[in-house]
């Protein structure tokens, strides 16, 4: 698989698009004026405990107060996650009290920011995590030697009471580059916790990297054939980036038109199809894609598409394209939480079966953890996707001030 990175900085606004074997797979949009929040971490104080929730709500700075559930709320207590797993939150925390916390989740409409008081510090190949005690191997690394190595070397490396997870990017990575990242890691938390003392009030702490910068932490890999960059201003940023994270990887990066590389894989089209509510396969057919605050349905329709052998036939080749599309469209939306797909009916078993391997096999090239749960009883396709940052249409569109969200306007006499 050919993989390329098309990286765009200008008016205020950075766009980066992910390209695998020539097609738009994941979307980045970060403009300077927006502010994103995730893994930024917070000096907060608790406002309020739900006992009936089992949550708390904790002034962190931000309009709304932040929500804090049970389980995200005790942290520097490693090796007592079984009796903290029955202690109510009452037990935990009190009104008043300060606490460090990172932001998990944007805050949305009418609800404030998800946080946890579980901090987890990502580098380039390791992750430190300064309130949980062991060692792990990202589950993408399949190798069982490579596992053991790396296995070891956490255990090895991670500091007293401290946790560290070797991520993806990792494998194969030498034990004293590991060491290294683990030292900028541990140099990172000290500066937290000597902010987190010294700040007299509510409010940021730690400010997590901008798009750039993550593109190059999280998603520049050895597996990316390339990255092109659209400016001399861009391309020295991110070599000086990489000369002090991955040297190596220098090589990939290239200036060039990139309005023309934009063109050719068409990604201003495939924005506004990212967009859009009704999406056409090749085939004719296409989906419907409804968000709601809970979950997505996706409904999978023939639409043009009539086949050319007989109706079992055509329902298979539909929901067979309709899967490859929908595992891109997730990734290129960003769509998370709870999905649901209508497939069109299908009465031969095998084909269900054919059907739920593909889509799973399509899902599995996406990093964001996802899991096909099955069928219901009435014949829905459960998925679950973590929900690691904004939509793409929250970052690109505001709510209508005319129908409030709803797509519809009241008819006029």
């Amino acid at each position: 698989m050919r993989r390329e990175l098309l990286m765009r900085w200008q008016a205020n606004e950075t766009t980066v698009a992910a390209i695998e074997d020539g097609r738009l797979v994941e979307l980045y949009v970060e403009r300077e004026f927006d502010c994103r929040v995730v893994g930024n971490i917070y000096k907060g104080v608790v406002k309020n405990i739900l006992p009936g929730m089992q949550a708390a709500f904790v002034d962190i700075g931000l309009e709304k107060n932040a929500f804090l559930y049970v389980d995200d709320a005790w942290a520097g207590m490693a090796g007592q996650e079984q009796i903290l797993a029955e202690t109510p939150i009452q037990s935990l925390l009190k009104e008043g009290q300060e606490l460090m916390v990172q932001i998990t989740k944007e805050p949305v409409g009418s609800k404030g920011a998800r946080i946890t008081a579980q901090i987890t510090l990502p580098g380039r190949y390791l992750v430190l995590m300064p309130t949980v005690n062991h060692g792990a191997v990202s589950r993408r690394i399949q190798n069982p030697a490579e596992r053991q190595r790396l296995q070891a070397l956490a255990e090895e490396l991670r500091p007293e009471n401290m946790g560290l997870i070797v991520r993806t990017v990792g494998e194969g990575i030498s034990r004293e580059e590991l060491i290294q990242d683990q030292k900028q890691l541990l140099l990172v938390w000290e500066g937290i916790k000597s902010r987190f003392e010294q700040c007299g009030a509510k409010g940021l702490i730690y400010k997590d990297l901008g798009l750039r910068q993550r593109i190059l932490r999280d998603v520049f890999s050895s597996d990316i054939n390339r990255l092109m960059v659209n400016s001399r201003a861009l391309y020295n940023e991110v070599q000086e980036y990489l000369d002090m994270m991955e040297p190596q990887l220098k090589r990939k990066v290239f200036v060039c038109n990139i309005e023309e590389l934009f063109d050719k894989y068409s990604i201003e089209q495939e924005m506004a199809i990212a967009l859009d509510r009704k999406v056409w396969l090749k085939n004719g057919s296409y989906l419907i894609i409804d968000r709601t605050e809970a979950l997505t349905v996706i409904d999978v329709n023939t639409g043009k598409y009539v086949g050319s052998t007989d109706l079992t036939d055509t329902i298979l080749r539909t929901n067979m394209e309709a899967a490859r599309e929908i595992a891109r469209q997730l990734r290129i939306r960003n769509i998370g939480g709870i999905i649901i797909i209508d497939f069109i009916d299908m009465e031969v078993e095998p084909h269900k079966q054919k059907v739920l391997d593909l889509l799973a096999a399509e899902l599995s090239k996406d990093k964001v953890p996802t899991h096909v749960l099955g069928i219901t009883a009435l014949g829905l396709v459960e998925i679950t996707r973590k929900k690691v940052r904004q939509s793409l249409d929250s970052t690109l569109e505001t709510l209508c001030p005319q129908c409030a969200g709803k797509g519809r306007i009241p008819l006029k006499n």
